[in-house]
């Protein structure tokens, strides 16, 4: 009797539990719809004209460039990460903002490597730039590389790390939320993106992001 009291409890706390999950995937489905609308709309009407508009008006585009590349960008993460992972053996310990910083780069790591090696690759969309001097502005699906646009990769490593505090310090929303703005802003008017590439980037890093904190709060009860 007692056994079945108790399997009882369970099967109610995992019902209640589910009912959550369900509808974070339902939210997350809608904003994935709103944001292939908001692409399709952006691919369709908004991204030549205002590429055509802004091109070559941040004069210093190629400083930017230099200091906000991938690979620095990548390899500054990278060296947090590692270090953090060695204060962790080496003391025992992180403290949780340590904690979610690791995860926050780690995150963002690997969502920019599957951005680069299958989406950038799959949809295959050329640069603004490339576009500018006569490329067509399409999709060319499955014959892209990881130079290609679409999503924009800047995107996809600052907003998995923001992604990941998002997560885990909702304190943090309002001024990430903002850089995450920022940052779109100066990769458009830089140049480096279409509008439809730093949306797709967002969504995908947010995604990483958030997927990347709701596992670590689920597993470090």
């Amino acid at each position: 009797m007692l056994q079945h009291t108790e399997s009882s409890q369970q099967a109610d706390e995992q019902a209640r539990s589910a009912k959550p999950q369900r509808s974070t995937f339902l939210l997350w489905l809608l904003s994935l719809f709103l944001c292939a609308l908001a692409v399709k709309v952006s691919f369709v009407w908004i991204d030549e004209p205002v590429a055509f508009h802004v091109f070559g008006r941040l004069s210093s585009a190629e400083l930017l460039a230099t200091g906000f590349a991938s690979v620095f960008l990548l390899g500054t993460e990278g060296v947090v990460a590692l270090s953090l992972i060695v204060i962790r053996i080496t003391r025992g310990h992180l403290s949780p903002f340590r904690e979610a910083t690791a995860l926050a780069c780690l995150t963002s790591i690997c969502a920019y490597a599957i951005n680069d090696g299958a989406l950038k690759a799959f949809f295959g969309v050329p640069f603004p730039w490339q576009v500018v001097h006569g490329a067509t502005h399409a999709f060319h699906l499955l014959s892209g590389n990881p130079g290609s646009s679409f999503p924009s990769g800047h995107m996809v490593i600052a907003s998995a790390f923001a992604g990941v505090f998002i997560r885990l310090y909702r304190v943090s929303i309002v001024p990430l939320s903002a850089l995450l703005l920022l940052a779109a802003t100066l990769l458009v008017v830089g140049d480096w993106h279409f509008v439809s590439d730093v949306i797709a980037g967002a969504f995908v890093g947010i995604s990483a992001g958030l997927l990347a904190g709701e596992v670590w709060l689920a597993h470090s009860k």
